[in-house]
C-alpha cells in the first residue's frame, strides 16, 4: 500500500544523513521531498501544507539543529508528525451500551461494507467473544442481502433475513426488535452505498440513524479512493455522528492518500483496516505501527501477532526438530512451511512488517 510513499522517504532519510546537522537549507530541500512524496501519495493537499508545516517547525526547533544525528532526528520528527496525522493512539470500538449494542456501516458504493461487515462481526465473535447478528438494509444492490447472508454464515454470526420489498428503517427496527428478544450483543447493520452528493440517499440514512440510535456509526472507505477520500469523508462527516472509520483494501497496490488524509479530514479515529478478501484479514489500526511501516522500520510487533494466530506452535516445533536434525525433512514439510506462511498473509504480508533495512 505505502511501498511508493515509503522508498522515496527512505531515500530522503539515506540523503541527509550524510550532513553534518540539520540546517535551515536542507530542512527546506528535505521537505520539498517529502511535500512531493505526500502529493504523489494521493494525501489532500490541505493535509499536506499542515503537514508540512508541523514537520517544518519541528525540524528547525534549537535542539533539532544541534543534533549530531540528523538523519535520527528527521526520523524522529517525520514519524512523530505521521501518528499525530493518522491518529495518536489506537482507538478500540465501544462497546459499553445496553445489549443490543448497534454498530452502523456507512460508505460508499464498492468500499467494501458488506465484507468488512462479515469481518467486524467475525472479529467480534472470536476476539471479543460477543453474540453477533447482522442484517443488511441494501435493498437496492442486487444480492447485497445473499452476500451478507453468505459472509455471515463463514464468520460464524447470525443472519437476520430481509427482503429487497421491505423499505431499510422497517428492515433495521425488525432486527433491532430480533437482536432483544433473542439476547444478541451486538447488531451489526450494512447499509446500501451511497454518495455524498445524492440527497436522498443521504437523507435516507440520516433516518436509519435516528431509527436504530447505533452506539458506534463507522465509515468505511476504500484506501485506494486516494485524492476523493477528503471530498466523500467531508460529506458523510457532514451528514452523519460518525464515531469511526475502517479503512479496507490496505493490501492494494494504491498509494495511500485515503489513509493519511481521511484521519485529518473527519477528525474521527481509524479504528480498523481491512486486507485482502479473507474474513481474517481484519486488524486494529495502531498509528503508531503504521508510521513504522510508511517510514520503512517496519512493524515487527503487528508480525509477531500474525504468527501467533497463523501458526501451529505443535507443528512448528516440530518442523524445528526435524530442520536441526538435518534428517527427515521433505517436500511435505516444506508445503507445511508455506502453508503456514499463507496463513500469516503470504511473503508479501510478511515482507511489508520487516524493516527495509532488512530486505
Amino acid at each position: 500500500m505505502f511501498e511508493n510513499l515509503s522508498d522515496r522517504l527512505t531515500r530522503v532519510v539515506k540523503n541527509i544523513k550524510g550532513e553534518a546537522r540539520i540546517t535551515e537549507a536542507n530542512t527546506q530541500e528535505m521537505l520539498r521531498e517529502v511535500r512531493l512524496a505526500l502529493l504523489e501519495a494521493d494525501v489532500a493537499l490541505p493535509v499536506v501544507k499542515e503537514f508540512i508545516n508541523q514537520v517544518k517547525e519541528q525540524a528547525l526547533g534549537e535542539e533539532v539543529l544541534n543534533s549530531l544525528t540528523p538523519g535520527q532526528a528527521l526520523v524522529g520528527i517525520v514519524h512523530k508528525q505521521l501518528i499525530k496525522l493518522i491518529g495518536e493512539k489506537t482507538e478500540e470500538i465501544n462497546l459499553a451500551a445496553q445489549p443490543p449494542v448497534v454498530i452502523l456501516m456507512a460508505g460508499l458504493q464498492g468500499a467494501g461494507k458488506t465484507t468488512t461487515t462479515g469481518k467486524l462481526a467475525k472479529y467480534l465473535k472470536d476476539n471479543l467473544k460477543k453474540k453477533v447478528l447482522t442484517v443488511s438494509a441494501d435493498v437496492y444492490r442486487p444480492a447485497a442481502i445473499e452476500q451478507l447472508k453468505t459472509v455471515s454464515g463463514q464468520a460464524g454470526a447470525e443472519f437476520f433475513p430481509s427482503d429487497i420489498t421491505q423499505k431499510p428503517i422497517d428492515i433495521a427496527l425488525a432486527a433491532l426488535n430480533h437482536a432483544k428478544r433473542q439476547f444478541f450483543d451486538v447488531l451489526i447493520l450494512d447499509t446500501a452505498g451511497r454518495l455524498g452528493i445524492d440527497e436522498a440517499m443521504m437523507n435516507e440514512i440520516k433516518a436509519l440513524h435516528a431509527a436504530v440510535n447505533p452506539t458506534e456509526t463507522l465509515f468505511v472507505i476504500d484506501a485506494m479512493l486516494g485524492q476523493d477520500a477528503a471530498n466523500t469523508a467531508k460529506a458523510f462527516n457532514e451528514a452523519l455522528p460518525l464515531t469511526g472509520v475502517v479503512l479496507t483494501k490496505m493490501d492494494g497496490d494504491a498509494r495511500g492518500g485515503a489513509a493519511l488524509s481521511v484521519r485529518q479530514i473527519t477528525g474521527k479515529p481509524i479504528k480498523f483496516m481491512g486486507v485482502g478478501e479473507k474474513l481474517t484479514g481484519f486488524e486494529k489500526f495502531h498509528p503508531d505501527r503504521v508510521a513504522g511501516r510508511i517510514l520503512g522500520m517496519g512493524d515487527i510487533v503487528s508480525l509477531v501477532e500474525e504468527a501467533k494466530k497463523g501458526i501451529d506452535q505443535q507443528e512448528a516445533e516440530k518442523l524445528a526438530k526435524k530442520l536441526k536434525s538435518g534428517k527427515a525433512f521433505d517436500l511435505n514439510d516444506f508445503l507445511a512451511q508455506i502453508s503456514q506462511m499463507r496463513n500469516m498473509g503470504g511473503l508479501q504480508g510478511l515482507m511489508d512488517k520487516l524493516p527495509s533495512q532488512l530486505m
